[in-house]
């Protein structure tokens, strides 16, 4: 009864985890939120931005005090050498000291502060849209390589069958002992197809479990989606690229640091107040203000101004740079995939029906007994290379879109 018993139970539990594991498939949305989840890049990041955030409080604070703790007018020599109470000029001191920089610096550094967690959540969106953009497109790879194996393993198919009815047609005159090996030869470069791209979806496999680690093996759910372009507000969103958003941080940390280094030229202060102890007399109080003189500022202060300034002005050529950089290859990538659309098109309206015709007349006659299997297998293999092309560029097409739509930072 209890090895009944057991066995209910088993067969019980794999009857609830089948639905779950018939069911277990890795959409195109469930990808990017996976790897925007468990993406190290982005935790990274995130550490930084906490890190930068952590700093923000004590960035405008005083310095810590110093404790100060002496003794004055120690003799060391004659018989009261090393005596703290036989000399009535000894004393033992207990101080504190405190250092302040001038105000226009602690808002500097306020003001860096702050511009440093700018800095860091900007790096932070634009590294989610790497990440996103990254595993979209590694889905992408594997769809569009499963499509392609899917599509070679259909061609090995019909090869099979084609072998399948030569003996009998070489056996009634039909066709030629030679054919057998032509097809034959055929099947073995479509193998060799095959091979290469079952390695493609293997790899792209790979890939993908960088961004969702073993749910990669997961059969893929859903078509990809149908990202729109538009070339227009791509072109009018350019200042909004994520890539730019660091250098109006970065900016504002040289300016930062620039005031930074303008405020010390008019130097800090200190104060210090100390409690001394005589044996022999009564105690005594001392307070004292101390004053930074930047007197040698040309050298000193001002060369550390003018190099935070220039390091401004790089940042600003540098985002000038950048930005023409970006509207070149937005450029280049909308002509891309209007060509890729137009090929597509093209392909789809046009070659599909050529290439399927042609095979049918191609097979027609070859099965009359008026044409040759070397025409039949040519006729085919355009066919197939149509259909494979098409694939390749609803591949490059979903890729451009996905890039195209990872542009702009939310």
């Amino acid at each position: 009864m209890d090895i009944s018993l057991a066995r209910v139970r088993a067969t019980a539990w794999l009857l609830l985890c089948l639905p779950w594991a018939a069911n277990a498939a890795l959409s195109f949305d469930e990808t990017t939120r996976l790897a925007r989840e468990q993406a190290p890049a982005l935790q990274a990041q995130r550490s930084a931005l906490d890190g930068a955030q952590a700093l923000l409080p004590g960035a405008a604070t005083l310095p810590d005090p110093r404790l100060i703790v002496g003794l004055d007018n120690l003799p060391v020599t004659g018989a009261e050498r090393f005596s703290t109470t036989a000399d009535f000029m000894t004393m033992q001191r207990i101080g504190l000291m405190q250092e302040v920089p001038n105000s226009a610096k602690r808002e500097a550094r306020a003001a860096g502060a702050q511009a440093r967690i700018e800095r860091e959540r900007a790096m932070l969106a634009v590294t989610e849209l790497v990440v996103r953009r990254d595993a979209a497109l590694a889905w992408l790879a594997v769809y569009y390589a499963e499509r392609r194996a899917a599509r070679l393993a259909e061609l090995e198919r019909e090869n099979q069958l084609l072998q399948d009815t030569l003996d009998a047609r070489i056996a009634s005159g039909q066709a030629l002992p030679a054919e057998r090996t032509m097809s034959r030869l055929d099947a073995l470069t479509i193998a060799d197809r095959h091979d290469d791209a079952r390695r493609d979806v293997e790899r792209a496999r790979a890939s993908l479990r960088r961004w969702v680690g073993a749910r990669a093996a997961e059969p893929l759910e859903g078509e990809p989606p149908a990202l729109q372009v538009s070339a227009e507000q791509l072109r009018a969103d350019l200042h909004r690229h994520a890539e730019l958003a660091p250098y109006d941080a970065m900016q504002a940390v040289a300016r930062a640091e620039a005031r930074e280094a303008d405020a010390s030229q008019r130097g800090d202060w200190g104060w210090e107040l100390v409690y001394s102890r005589r044996p022999q007399y009564g105690d005594m109080m001392s307070f004292q203000l101390v004053f930074d003189l930047p007197w040698d500022r040309d050298r000193r202060q001002q060369p550390q101004l003018v190099a935070k300034l220039r390091e401004a002005t790089r940042i600003e050529a540098e985002r000038a740079d950048t930005l023409r950089r970006h509207a070149e290859e937005i450029d280049a990538q909308l002509a891309e995939l209007k060509a890729l659309d137009a090929q597509h098109a093209r392909l789809e309206r046009q070659a599909l029906a050529l290439n399927s015709e042609r095979v049918a007349l191609t097979l027609a006659s070859y099965q009359a007994g008026r044409g040759d299997l070397g025409a039949v297998l040519a006729a085919r293999r355009d066919a197939v290379e149509t259909r494979l092309r098409l694939i390749d560029l609803d591949a490059q097409r979903a890729a451009l879109r996905v890039r195209l739509n990872s542009l702009i930072a939310g």
